[in-house]
């Protein structure tokens, strides 16, 4: 009874570019079901207006290069490969490269790496590194019965290992991303743990809500997740992101409630 009688909140319509997404995924959907490429998980992310470092793809060890020696700031650098969806757990992730020297080892190593496992380089990701702050997951499956579930979780490689985690139905409300958010025992860690300056926890409830917005307008999305977004006093930074798309089903149809009439 007192969850009745509690305030639902509601669902907020944020500014995003729906058609240019169905666009998006109705192109990627001519390669059949399957994993967005990262240009496209990223490009989704963008029109939904959930805030990434500046990147760029390159497609081989010259291109990560050069991009390093033009942006001249410590980036991140990560191998792009079919099948490759766990890049930490296949070394393919490296962090605070300064300068291009160090990116050219770097991608280098990953180049052997993938192909010692037996994996194709098609290139790689050159990211900005984000500010420093706490690294969250955030992200959306679809559930047979119930539809989209929208999770917040403890970030980072330790995200299986944490088991911290809160989920909630989509549409989500205002109010459910406020409790989620909540409802981590990391949360002291967003919210100046020991003397820690407090990070900006409404940009991570934005995030959570425009997730929840972008898989109900888009139901091809099946699968969606971010991980880490750093949040930090400044904001909310999607870092790495995954999307699986499929053909949307069509609707089962529902058996009638209307109550049979008793014949003459």
């Amino acid at each position: 009874g007192a969850w009745r009688a509690r305030d639902p909140g509601h669902v907020p319509a944020p500014a995003v570019d729906d058609a240019a997404a169905s666009g998006l995924i109705a192109e990627a959907l001519r390669r059949g079901p399957g994993w967005l490429e990262p240009a496209e998980a990223s490009a989704l992310l963008a029109l939904h207006g959930i805030p990434q470092p500046r990147s760029a793809v390159v497609a081989d060890v010259a291109g990560a290069e050069a991009v390093a020696a033009g942006w001249q700031v410590p980036v991140a650098l990560k191998a792009i490969a079919p099948g490759l969806v766990h890049r930490t757990d296949a070394g393919a992730v490296a962090t605070g490269l300064a300068g291009p020297d160090a990116v050219r080892r770097a991608a280098e190593a990953m180049e052997l790496r993938l192909r010692e496992a037996g994996k194709g380089l098609q290139g790689f990701l050159v990211q900005e590194m984000a500010a420093t702050g706490v690294e969250v997951l955030v992200g959306v499956t679809v559930d047979p019965t119930f539809g989209p579930i929208v999770a917040v979780a403890a970030g980072g490689a330790a995200t299986e290992l944490l088991g911290d985690a809160a989920v909630r139905l989509t549409p989500l409300t205002d109010r459910d991303a406020h409790a989620m958010v909540r409802e981590l025992r990391t949360f002291p860690l967003l919210d100046g743990f020991r003397g820690a300056e407090r990070c900006d926890v409404a940009a991570l409830e934005d995030v959570l809500l425009r997730l929840s917005a972008m898989v109900e307008a888009h139901e091809e999305i099946v699968e969606i997740e971010v991980n880490p977004l750093i949040v930090s006093p400044s904001g909310a930074v999607a870092v790495d992101v995954r999307a699986r798309i499929a053909t949307a089903l069509p609707a089962t149809p529902q058996p009638s409630l209307r109550a049979s009439r008793p014949r003459a």
